[in-house]
């Protein structure tokens, strides 16, 4: 017979599940971040929504959960697999590049963050100095659940972010152990305890990295044989709960486990098969976390208190943001627009807040009013994450915008115009830039234009379907343009336009087929590129040399290939020469070579 726990704990996985089923889709349609969508889900079917009305309505006991403890397993599961699958996309030789920022600028952040946060609480607060520091580092922990998905850790935003987010999880456990330490229950045997958890934390992760090195290809290698996709879930699901246990069971941090795991995976051969199979639980996993979030919201509290939470919740983010983008700034890692943009995202509150906030009450140095504003404080700040990143994103756009249009008029002449930063256009700039040709490159989106400029790309916002905005860009002194728009008409347009104003300058453009190569020689393009030619030859010589066919026949036929293309372009252009590049190459440089 079922028993009434069991019930309820298949209840409340059904509300979660559910709710990811409806959340995820329907804030896709509307390009909403889901994260918002579990955060409501929370508030809703959590004990201060409709879960507040089942004493009068026992029925909706089915669609609600109690209290945020009944999934909190489900929650920390959810930011183990979480930091699993986190842990895939990265590698040991990576973390060791980010060591400087990982055991520097996150340092700092946490550091200077707590110190600022903890001095203010004292000055304006009822608390003692243990207290009041001990909150201001809680407060300066930055969430790695929501930073991390929203950023990615291979960008110059998530590559920072990460740095600063894995010194802030390996801390938490000195950080609980200190606040126990400073209890005024405390017994001298804190310190000790400490040490010990330090040294066998470090034996463990030593002995895991050691075992997964030797044991992981052998695991995988036996399910790559059975071909079973369930049996590399099940090695999977395996190694992480092992790993997360064996952290846990030394005094750290789960979390440091599941990203081990994860890392140890990545080395292997393996990874892309463990990384597409666990996929779909990295979203799950995350909606679960962020509905126990939704639930720790208490509307009747925060309607009594809201003027001092929106001031507590305005303060942290204000100054996280200015010390974190402060440091990164000051520090010369990146550029000034990323470290607004990081600052806004790592600005609010953690999940590990909470558990540092649970210690602060449990060692008696914080009172369990106190304990709840704070929880709230950083609920809410949870909450807020996506629209300051969306913020931070905005204001990093703009930074970049305004130094890049500085830095631009500052472009030696003799420059090459690449009109378009797609994927055309990128290629061609790296080539530029690796051969010491200067270049300026304009594009119409200014996400992809700041984008650029962070990678350290010559790139300036311009929408060249207005009249005049090519007049800015000194073409009259240029080498040579390029056109890699993907629009046909307006490159037709284009050509066009500055065949009429500039008679000499070479005009390289990009096609779309032999027809559109064709119009663009009667426009008056010195080279166009049909892209469907290239991709297209290149994919059959794959072919035929797999197949067996000789070297010499393929590179015969592609030839002729290209030759009746040339043909083609001639009669349906009607020029009186075959297009070639060195023609183009001739009025580039004034010689024949």
């Amino acid at each position: 017979m079922v028993s009434e726990t069991e019930t309820s704990l298949i209840g409340d996985a059904l509300v979660v599940l559910g709710a990811a089923g409806i959340v995820i889709p329907a804030f896709a349609r509307f390009r909403l971040p889901p994260v918002i969508g579990f955060i409501l889900v929370g508030l809703l079917v959590g004990p201060s929504g409709l879960g507040s009305l089942t004493g009068d309505y026992p029925w909706l006991r089915h669609v609600t959960i109690g209290s945020a403890e009944e999934i909190a397993l489900f929650a920390e599961l959810g930011i183990v697999l979480l930091l699993f699958s986190i842990g895939l996309e990265l590698s040991f030789r990576r973390l060791w590049q980010l060591r400087k920022l990982v055991f520097g600028i996150g340092a700092a952040e946490l550091g200077l963050g707590g110190l600022i946060l903890g001095t203010a609480l004292l000055l304006l607060g009822d608390l003692s100095p243990a207290a009041a520091y001990g909150l201001g580092i809680a407060l300066a922990l930055s969430s790695t659940a929501l930073v991390l998905p929203i950023a990615g850790t291979k960008s110059a935003v998530g590559k920072s972010a990460f740095s600063m987010l894995l010194f802030e999880d390996l801390a938490l456990v000195p950080i609980i152990f200190i606040l126990a330490a400073l209890s005024p229950t405390a017994s001298g045997d804190s310190a000790e305890l400490l040490l010990t958890t330090l040294w066998q934390g470090v034996v463990v992760v030593a002995g895991l990295a050691i075992g997964g090195w030797f044991l992981l290809p052998k695991i995988f290698a036996q399910a790559a044989r059975a071909k079973d996709p369930e049996l590399f879930l099940a090695a999977s699901l395996l190694v992480v709960i092992v790993a997360a246990l064996a952290t846990a069971a030394v005094g750290l941090s789960p979390i440091v486990g599941a990203l081990l795991a994860g890392l140890m995976i990545a080395e292997t051969e393996y990874h892309e098969e463990v990384e597409a199979i666990t996929a779909p639980f990295k979203g799950l996993a995350l909606g679960v976390f962020l509905i126990s979030v939704g639930m720790g919201l208490n509307l009747k509290t925060i309607a009594a208190l809201w003027p001092q939470l929106i001031g507590a919740v305005v303060g942290v983010v204000v100054v996280k943001a200015v010390v974190t983008a402060a440091l990164l700034r000051f520090s010369g890692v990146v550029r000034r627009g990323t470290a607004a943009e990081v600052g806004l995202l790592m600005a609010s509150p953690s999940e590990t807040t909470l558990i540092v906030l649970a210690t602060a009450l449990q060692a008696q140095l914080i009172s369990r009013d106190t304990a709840e504003f704070w929880q709230l404080v950083t609920a809410i700040g949870l909450t807020i994450t996506p629209l300051l990143a969306r913020v931070g994103h905005d204001i990093a756009r703009r930074i970049e915008l305004r130094t890049g249009d500085a830095q631009s008029e500052e472009t030696p002449e003799g420059r090459t115009v690449i009109v378009g930063f797609g994927r055309v256009g990128h290629t061609v700039a790296e080539l530029l830039r690796e051969h010491g040709r200067p270049y300026v490159a304009v594009d119409a989106d200014i996400d992809t234009v700041a984008a650029a400029r962070r990678d350290g790309f010559a790139v300036r916002f311009a929408d060249v379907a207005r009249s005049g905005s090519l007049d800015k860009l000194g073409i009259e002194n240029a080498k040579a343009i390029v056109l890699t728009m993907d629009d046909p008409v307006q490159q037709l347009r284009m050509t066009r336009q500055l065949r009429q104003k500039y008679p000499e300058l070479p005009i390289i453009s990009r096609a779309r087929d032999a027809d559109h190569a064709a119009a663009l020689y009667q426009a008056g393009a010195s080279d166009a590129v049909p892209e469907t030619l290239e991709s297209s030859l290149q994919l059959a010589e794959a072919v035929l040399i797999d197949l067996g066919v000789a070297m010499g026949p393929v590179i015969a036929s592609i030839h002729d290939v290209r030759a009746k293309m040339r043909q083609d372009i001639m009669t349906k252009g009607k020029l009186d020469h075959e297009p070639r590049i060195r023609r183009t190459r001739r009025h580039a440089t004034g010689s024949d070579s």
